[in-house]
């Protein structure tokens, strides 16, 4: 039997109290390291191309994200919110707005406000949110080392999903020789988008029609160009203007009886045939995680630019119908979602 005096074991209580706050402090340690910085309400500039309402699900999901990782309005962040209504000759103002606010990071998207934020700051950290081509745009450096003070989400691997659409149009419509291609050249990522699908249609065996819009005062002269042309089917690029103005679009289409590819759901929604792309929700909500990493402390040169891994293929049944067409059964398995 061993026996221990009380000086011995007021210095063990003292070793055992000594080890237990060493091994509570290391376990604590990758804790402290991704905590919340305290003490401070920090500022997030949201620069969107559309409106207060086009964007909501979405706007949404970006609020969601931060609410996950602890970040919730009116308690440790505020979030200045500017939409240039589809108006992209607005953006540099609205850019240069938040600038001046010295907020603490800039989320902006799709490509146009995520172009006009870093031609307002090369300082102030900025998160794409679905911007097209950053590289080739000069947004950042590359996906893996973007350098500089902009990291985020591009909006898929590169533009040939532009070419995997007009693809899905061939397939769904197999007879169409001649494809309208509606762009906006206020878009800096459009031409790039341009390029793409002219390789796509040379493989396709598909003749293409390039008509320009940048508001919708040009559907009107867009589409009669095209029932001129007799074109047999239509490619949306995706754009905000084009979503923001997605219900005066399906009106067209159904008018000039077109099948139709679009980026978007939304477009799809209100009647447009068949859309593929990223999802817009999923790409808003991760971007919640590059702002948290900013705020506590990562360096935006530091975050490896994400892309899309899905893609969302949704076909709308009614609009079909209405045009005269079957959908062929290898594609209405492939869809993500379909629209009755």
């Amino acid at each position: 039997m061993v026996m221990t005096t009380p000086g011995r074991r007021a210095a063990a209580g003292a070793v055992t109290t000594l080890s237990l706050v060493v091994a509570l402090s290391i376990l604590a340690a990758p804790l402290a390291a991704d905590a919340q910085p305290t003490g401070k309400v920090y500022r997030i500039g949201l620069l969107l191309s559309g409106s207060a309402a086009t964007p909501a699900p979405a706007v949404e999901a970006f609020r969601e994200g931060l609410r996950e990782l602890g970040w919730v309005e009116g308690q440790n962040i505020v979030i200045d919110y500017r939409f240039a209504e589809s108006r992209f000759d607005r953006l540099p103002d609205l850019a240069a707005e938040l600038v001046r606010l010295k907020v603490d990071v800039i989320a902006a998207g799709p490509t146009p406000p995520a172009v006009a934020a870093k031609n307002a700051t090369g300082t102030i950290p900025i998160v794409m949110l679905g911007a097209a081509e950053p590289v080739e745009l000069g947004l950042i450096a590359s996906l893996a080392r973007p350098g500089g003070n902009v990291t985020g989400l591009s909006w898929s691997v590169n533009l040939e999903i532009i070419g995997k659409g007009l693809q899905l149009l061939k397939e769904t419509v197999p007879k169409i020789r001649l494809v309208a291609i509606l762009w906006n050249p206020a878009n800096p990522a459009h031409a790039i988008a341009i390029r793409d699908v002219k390789r796509a249609a040379r493989s396709l065996g598909v003749q293409l029609q390039l008509l320009e819009a940048r508001g919708p005062n040009e559907f009107d002269g867009a589409f009669a160009a095209m029932a001129k042309q007799r074109v047999e089917a239509l490619l949306v690029v995706a754009d905000t203007v084009f979503l923001f103005h997605r219900a005066r679009l399906a009106d067209l289409e159904a008018k000039y009886r077109l099948p139709s590819m679009h980026g978007t759901l939304q477009n799809v929604e209100a009647g447009g045939l068949m859309s593929y792309g990223p999802n817009i929700v999923a790409v808003w909500r991760r971007a919640a995680f590059f702002v948290d990493k900013i705020l506590k402390g990562t360096k935006p040169a530091d975050l490896p630019v994400q892309q899309p891994t899905k893609f969302d293929l949704v076909i709308n049944l009614k609009t079909a119908r209405a045009l005269g067409l079957t959908i062929p059964p290898s594609l209405l398995v492939r869809a993500d979602q379909i629209i009755e």
